[in-house]
C-alpha cells in the first residue's frame, strides 16, 4: 500500500466527466488515494507501471482498445485487483459478467440518475476497499459466446446415484460477495440438471444480475434465471436474487414459492445473504443445505446460524480458495458453519448425504 497505509487506485475511463466523479467520490475518503486517472488502456498500462496503483477501476467501452481486452491482457501480464464500472446496458452488462470470468473481482454500475451519486459514494469506496484484499486468482478460461457456435468448456458433471439423490436436501441456498460469480459458477457447473431447487444471492447492481443469470444459464446443465416474484422452486432450476431486491422462500401447501420484495438493506446490502438464509430455515428447516462463499463483510453469517439450528447442512468455502474470506469467516467464528470445504469440493458435498 501507498503512503499511509492508504489503497492506490487509478481510474481509467474516457469519459472525463466520469473520471472527475470517481476521483473526487475516492478522494473524499481518508483511507484511499487516487494516484492517477487514465482515459484508455495504452494510457492506463503506462501508469500501472509508474504509479503501481493497489486497485483499478475499469471502464469496458474505450477507444483504441476495449476494456475487456485490456482486462484480459492486464491478468496475464500484470495481475491487479480490478473493479469494473460499466454502463447498465445489458451489452455492457453482459461485458462487465465476461471480466468477472477474465479475473475482475467486482462490478458496478456507472452514475445515472438523481439518486446515482448518493449510492456511488456508499458502494464505490466499499467495493475499492474489497478488491485491495482479494486474493487474485488465474482467470477461468473464458467460454465463448453462445452465438459463436462453439461449445463452451466445462468441467465434468458429477451425478449421485439415484438412491442417494433421493436423499439429498430439496433447497440449496447460495450467498456470495466479492469474487462470488466465478465461485457460484464452479459450484454449479459441475452439478447436473436434476439437481434440488437452488436460490442463490450475490452481490450484484440491478442490470447485472440479469445478465449474470443468463451467463449461468449458458454455462451450466440446470435452468438458471433471475427470479421473479412468485416464482415455484423446483428441481433442476436456479434463481438468482435480482440485484437491489431481497429474496425469500415461502411454504404455500406442498409447494416452495419465492417473493422478490424491496426494504431495508440488511447488512448494508439488497440483496441480503442473510434475509434469504432465514427465510429458507423458516420455511424448510432441516431439508435444505446453506452454501455461504467468498465475499467482504458479514452477510450471511447469522442466517446460516439459523440455518444449522433448524436442522439445515451448513458449508463454509475454505480461506485458501476465497477471493475474500470475511463472509466465511463470519459465519465460522459464529459457529453456523457445520463443515469447511475448498471451492472444488463443494459440489461434490452437495451431492452426498452429510457425514
Amino acid at each position: 500500500m501507498g503512503s499511509g497505509d492508504k489503497i492506490r487506485v487509478l481510474v481509467v475511463d474516457d469519459s472525463a466527466i466520469v473520471r472527475k466523479i470517481l476521483s473526487e467520490t475516492l478522494a473524499a475518503e481518508p483511507d484511499l488515494e487516487v494516484v492517477g486517472t487514465a482515459p484508455d488502456p495504452y494510457v492506463a498500462r503506462d501508469k500501472i507501471l509508474a504509479l503501481s496503483p493497489d486497485v483499478l477501476t475499469l471502464d469496458i467501452e474505450m477507444p483504441r482498445m476495449d476494456g475487456l481486452t485490456f482486462l484480459r491482457k492486464l491478468m496475464h501480464f500484470h495481475p491487479l485487483p480490478t473493479v469494473v464500472v460499466s454502463s447498465l446496458a445489458q451489452p455492457s452488462c453482459r461485458a462487465a459478467i465476461r471480466a468477472l470470468e477474465s479475473g475482475a473481482v467486482d462490478v458496478l454500475a456507472k452514475p445515472d440518475g438523481p439518486d446515482a451519486l448518493a449510492q456511488l459514494s456508499q458502494m464505490l469506496p466499499n467495493k475499492i476497499r474489497s478488491a485491495a484484499l482479494a486474493r487474485i486468482r488465474q482467470a477461468r478460461p473464458p467460454a465463448p459466446e453462445p452465438e459463436s457456435g462453439a461449445t463452451p468448456a466445462r468441467p465434468a458433471i458429477l451425478n449421485p446415484p439415484p438412491a442417494v439423490a433421493r436423499a439429498l436436501s430439496s433447497v440449496v441456498a447460495i450467498g456470495a460477495s466479492t469474487g462470488g460469480t466465478e465461485a457460484i459458477a464452479a459450484v454449479l457447473m459441475r452439478l447436473p440438471a436434476s439437481v434440488p431447487g437452488i436460490l442463490i444471492v450475490q452481490h450484484i447492481p440491478a442490470g447485472f444480475s440479469t445478465a449474470f443469470a443468463k451467463r449461468m444459464n449458458e454455462i451450466c446443465a440446470m435452468e438458471v434465471r433471475e427470479a421473479q416474484d412468485g416464482d415455484e422452486l423446483r428441481p433442476g432450476l436456479a434463481l438468482v436474487a435480482p440485484g437491489d431486491y431481497h429474496m425469500l422462500l415461502r411454504r404455500q401447501a406442498s409447494r416452495r414459492l419465492v417473493t422478490v420484495k424491496t426494504g431495508p438493506r440488511v447488512c448494508y446490502q439488497r440483496p441480503s445473504v442473510d434475509v434469504l438464509f432465514a427465510s429458507v430455515a423458516e420455511a424448510v428447516g432441516a431439508n435444505a443445505t446453506g452454501i455461504l462463499l467468498t465475499g467482504m463483510g458479514g452477510d450471511g453469517a447469522h442466517g446460516l446460524l439459523q440455518m444449522r439450528q433448524s436442522g439445515a447442512r451448513t458449508i463454509a468455502q475454505d480461506e485458501a480458495t476465497c477471493v475474500v474470506f470475511g463472509m466465511p469467516r463470519e459465519a465460522i467464528q459464529l459457529g453456523a458453519a457445520g463443515e469447511v470445504l475448498p471451492l472444488d469440493a463443494i459440489s461434490g458435498a452437495l451431492l452426498l448425504p452429510p457425514t
